[in-house]
């Protein structure tokens, strides 16, 4: 094993270890009651905007201005359309930071400043934030609004009806730069309890958290030296680009988990539990143990989708699979991919993985009216388990293709054939259930059940 590599951890986690003890502090000063509301709004502002220039440099301005023209918005457009303006505004300043990280790495050819990587990643997060902020405002959930209050002045001193907890909530510490969604009524909620009635145990699982990704960044350390991966995934011959897409994959996967287990760690240090996992109403988990064992075990497409990243996934759905009347999960997906960054790689790797959602669908109760015996059934769940992990790695080494050489190496390699066979099985089931609907109507009596 190469024990360099255990040192070696990624970028924005050395910036949340270093948050860490601050996160602790802010919890034990909430305990002892020494904090007031006020206090504990502008300990968690501070820090924000303290990691956010130590992490991002002069690149912090692009979350600064978004969310400083955010809490304008609020308290001053009506309800009825702050979201629809959030939305646009938001949607609009990210794309072009997007395009301009494009015109240096494709135009200019230069490499991208870590710092920047730092605050287009941030500013994807105060997407999350400011449009589930603008829903709850516009579905009345949210009182705070200046529209909403009839006021036109803003008001310091009263943190329910101010600027304050707003700008606090966009960018509090512990989720600048990186961690699951919370509401902001949560968020209020957990800032205005009682130091009386906090306890130091969101420190244990804090530390039980940080621990699990610390063993799975080991893990991942020893998968690395033990499985041999060309530089070039898109380079190999024949069916070894399977074997090399899995194990890279894999690598991918454990940096994924280890990150978001950090990340949930540093929220529960600062006292912000997450044991309230009902959607919309409190921070939502983006890992634990349970989800690791799904997210490795099923045998399903559509509940993978669904568990991986819990808390972007129950956004996507809140923010635009219920708003769509007509092919919902495709706008869901091909959102996505313009909140990711629209590389090609992207384009290409979420619309597929929408299609293979959809497909999971039908697929799945056809071959269970299928099977007849026990023995059927363990055969088919190991190769439908097979075949879901192939297309997860399928569809994660695309999103990460960045140019369309790359990607149309990955589309004409053997790779391809596990998405195309689910393809061929979608077109198989929809024949088939054509069919059984033409035999219905020509012969009405055939599902009328005998006398």
């Amino acid at each position: 094993m190469d024990w360099l590599a255990l040192l070696c951890l990624h970028p924005v986690a050395v910036y949340q270890i270093l948050a860490f003890p601050f996160a602790v502090l802010f919890t034990y000063l909430c305990f002892l009651g020494y904090l007031s509301v006020n206090a504990r709004y502008l300990f968690l502002l501070l820090g924000g905007l303290a990691l956010a220039f130590v992490a991002m440099g002069p690149y912090s301005v692009l979350i600064l201005i978004p969310a400083l023209c955010s809490v304008v918005l609020f308290h001053s457009v009506s309800p009825e359309s702050v979201y629809r303006w959030a939305f646009l505004l938001q949607m609009t300043w990210q794309t072009l930071c997007h395009l301009w990280l494009h015109y240096k790495e494709y135009y200019l050819q230069e490499a991208a400043s870590i710092r920047l990587c730092f605050a287009i990643s941030s500013l994807m997060l105060l997407t999350q934030r400011v449009t589930s902020l603008a829903l709850d405002i516009h579905e009345g959930k949210v009182k705070g609004s200046m529209a909403a209050n009839s006021q036109h002045q803003f008001s310091w001193r009263q943190p329910s009806n101010t600027a304050l907890p707003f700008f606090t909530y966009l960018f509090f510490f512990p989720a600048l730069l990186g961690g699951p969604l919370c509401s902001f009524t949560r968020f209020q909620t957990k800032i205005r309890q009682p130091g009386t009635h906090r306890t130091l145990a969101p420190l244990w699982l804090a530390g039980q958290s940080c621990l699990f990704a610390t063993a799975l960044h080991v893990f991942k350390a020893f998968v690395k030296g033990r499985l041999s991966i060309g530089a070039d995934i898109t380079s190999c011959i024949g069916f070894d680009c399977v074997r090399t897409m899995w194990a890279t994959t894999q690598l991918f996967k454990l940096v994924y988990y280890s990150q978001w287990l950090l990340d949930g760690s540093l929220f529960m240090a600062a006292g912000f539990g997450l044991e309230d996992r009902q959607e919309n109403e409190g921070f939502l988990q983006d890992l634990s143990g349970a989800d690791l064992w799904t997210l490795e075990t099923t045998n399903r497409m559509s509940l993978f989708t669904r568990t991986w990243n819990r808390s972007t996934s129950q956004w996507l759905r809140r923010l635009v699979f219920q708003h769509s009347r007509r092919h919902p999960l495709i706008k869901t997906f091909a959102f996505s991919a313009w909140w990711h960054g629209l590389h090609p790689g992207q384009l290409f790797g979420f619309l597929c993985w929408a299609l293979m959602v959809e497909a999971d669908y039908r697929i799945h109760p056809y071959c269970r009216s299928l099977v007849k015996s026990r023995r059927c059934w363990w055969i088919c769940r190991v190769l439908s388990w097979a075949q879901t992990q192939l297309l997860v790695a399928y569809i994660m080494t695309a999103i990460e293709m960045r140019t369309l050489t790359s990607l149309w190496r990955l589309c004409v390699s053997y790779n391809s054939l596990f998405p195309l066979l689910y393809c061929v099985c979608l077109l198989f089931v929809a024949k088939t259930k054509s069919k059984g609907v033409n035999a219905t109507h020509a012969c009405p009596g055939a599902t009328s059940p005998r006398m």
